[in-house]
């Protein structure tokens, strides 16, 4: 009882925070259907952790538990973190992850032989050379010809998640040379026993429509659903939600912000939270104060939106610096003026900055590319979080890794982070490969063994990654069914690193400091920025024909807005933005005259 009442004083704690918020405690307060709509730096991870620790301590009766869904791996971290500092540990009774893992732990592996959706027994999740390959087959079939078949594959997935009823008689007239090719390559899939990435919440909302006892067997493990950037998470997504919470039962809490809607691409759609947050069953709560941004940053954000949203900063708030640069010399140009002369400025302006704290975002990865060439020549260290990084920043594999590196260049003393996290970092990764207490038990002392005989930060980091893939995850790899990029991505890697590959090998420190906010420039594009945020934001590119597209559509030029809003908002301090001299984008143009009219 006592650990109980320990366990409830951090989050009831954390919660007196939220009290001289009104909107916030609102919504803390609720007790049915809410929808929060946070705007940048409104305080809303924090909002919503302390929620989802009340409700999963006060609301929910063991052995049932809360399923919260995010919109990436990187989200799901940030809340398992804020929740085990909340007293939450990690446990069968907690579900974060985002909707595709939702729906192949929690319904398609447990319940697809049994659902009829037409799986084989033993599916696993296809790798990108497996899903390349069943669409070249499916190409072959139904369009034929010379072209490339991977360039139907934008258009594949976006005709695939518009319809989540296929009874429509739209899916068979719309595009029907579309929907022969979809159902064709899905056919190649199941014929190979596979499921791809985009099947994942498709198969899963299908099997919810068509079983009312699945339906009723979610409800009863997980009452309430939280969903975080529900803005991002598409139709299936939306789908279920409308299944589970106001048909089945289940209670709702759902976090979000239209104007941060910026996936269009991959089936987001922002009319979805706004429809959500008109419902009279939804109790709707708008937080208002940027508590992230400099005042004059918040209130040219709404220039850069190009609506009125009437947020503000606290009044304690910085003021904020909004500084405009228009270049000669093209990107190389812009990238030379930006290590040459910007970055020493704002370093002389700022002392005490940390390269860490300082973000270059740009509209398209290869941007990045002529930044981080200027840095190297110049001497500065960058991270980078796109398209050209080493490895992918979502990969789940990836990131263990990189916090079993930590664990091994000094974590082992400081705890931080500690053993057991790891270790249950591991455990959730590796789910399928263990499945009892036993097995548990057998990666802990496996990992553990492996780890402490690695604890070297000056270990090149070939030797050291390849023998925690021999010694831990080859054994386990062939049993978990979903791993296979994750697992391709560590050996291209390895590759990359090793004796004959392109990129010399660095020591296991190095390594461990990629994802910790070291002296380091960050680079990244705007779609990676989501959800973080820094002292100093450089926005590079932000030119017209890049930031938006030339010739793109009126629904694209308002997407590309947002996107320059969610880049614009990141700044705690300054934001700056670069360009080149006679082409500036419209939303450059647009803040600098406002901000002139003031």
């Amino acid at each position: 009882m006592s650990s109980i009442l320990s366990d409830r004083a951090f989050y009831l704690r954390a919660a007196t925070d939220l009290r001289p918020n009104k909107k916030q405690w609102q919504a803390y307060e609720s007790t049915g259907h809410c929808v929060l709509l946070a705007g940048p730096g409104s305080g809303k991870t924090k909002t919503l952790t302390v929620k989802l620790a009340r409700m999963l301590s006060e609301d929910v009766e063991e052995p049932r538990g809360i399923a919260c869904i995010t919109y990436n791996n990187e989200c799901a971290r940030e809340l398992e973190n804020r929740l085990e500092a909340l007293g939450i540990a990690p446990s069968r009774r907690v579900f974060i992850g985002t909707v595709h893992s939702f729906s192949l732990t929690q319904i398609l592996l447990p319940y697809a032989k049994v659902a009829g959706i037409g799986l084989p027994d033993e599916f696993t999740v296809a790798s990108r050379q497996q899903t390349r390959a069943c669409l070249a087959a499916a190409h072959a079939k139904i369009i034929g010809g010379p072209e490339n078949p991977q360039n139907w594959d934008m258009r594949l997935g976006r005709h695939r998640r518009r319809f989540l009823n296929r009874a429509r008689p739209e899916w068979k007239t719309l595009d029907p040379q579309l929907t022969g090719l979809v159902e064709a390559y899905e056919a190649e899939l199941r014929a190979r026993g596979l499921i791809d990435f985009d099947d994942m919440p498709l198969l899963a909302g299908r099997a919810l429509v068509t079983n009312k006892w699945l339906r009723t067997a979610m409800v009863a493990k997980f009452p309430i659903l939280a969903v975080d950037e529900y803005q991002d998470l598409g139709l299936a997504l939306h789908g279920m939600v409308m299944g589970l919470c106001f048909s089945a039962g289940m209670r709702l809490f759902a976090v979000g912000d239209v104007d941060q809607s910026i996936y269009g691409f991959t089936g987001a759609a922002p009319e979805l939270l706004r429809r959500l947050s008109e419902r009279d069953d939804v109790e709707t709560v708008q937080l208002g104060l940027n508590y992230r941004c400099g005042s004059r940053i918040v209130s040219a954000s709404e220039y850069a939106l190009g609506e009125e949203r009437g947020y503000r900063a606290p009044e304690d708030a910085d003021e904020g610096t909004i500084f405009f640069h228009p270049c000669t010399g093209g990107y190389a140009g812009q990238a030379r003026y930006l290590m040459e002369e910007l970055i020493p400025e704002i370093r002389e302006r700022r002392p005490n900055i940390n390269l860490g704290e300082i973000a270059v975002l740009y509209p398209a990865a290869f941007l990045g590319d002529e930044v981080a060439s200027s840095a190297a020549e110049h001497g500065y260290s960058v991270i980078r979080t796109d398209g050209n990084a080493l490895y992918p920043r979502g990969s789940r594999l990836m990131r263990w890794l990189e916090q079993c590196a930590m664990w091994c260049c000094g974590g082992w003393r400081s705890g931080t982070p500690p053993l057991s996290r790891v270790v249950s970092e591991g455990t959730r990764l590796f789910h399928e490969a263990i499945t009892d207490e036993d097995e548990r038990l057998a990666f802990q002392r496996d990992l553990t063994a492996v780890l402490w005989d690695h604890r070297d930060e000056t270990l090149g980091l070939y030797n050291w990654l390849a023998a925690l893939r021999d010694d831990i995850i080859q054994p386990r790899f062939a049993i978990a069914r979903s791993l296979a990029d994750e697992y391709a991505t560590l050996n291209d890697f390895l590759t990359r690193i090793s004796p004959t590959g392109d990129i010399d090998d660095f020591p296991v420190a190095e390594f461990a400091g990629i994802g910790s906010g070291l002296d380091r420039i960050n680079l990244s594009t705007l779609h990676s920025s989501k959800g973080r945020e820094f002292d100093v934001v450089i926005l590079f590119g932000a030119e017209e024909g890049r930031l938006p597209r030339n010739h793109v559509s009126d629904n694209d030029v308002r997407e590309a807005r947002r996107l320059f809003y969610v880049g614009f908002t990141r700044a705690r301090h300054e934001i700056h933005l670069m360009y080149g001299q006679h082409n500036p984008s419209r939303f450059v143009t647009e803040v600098q005259r406002h901000l002139e009219e003031e």
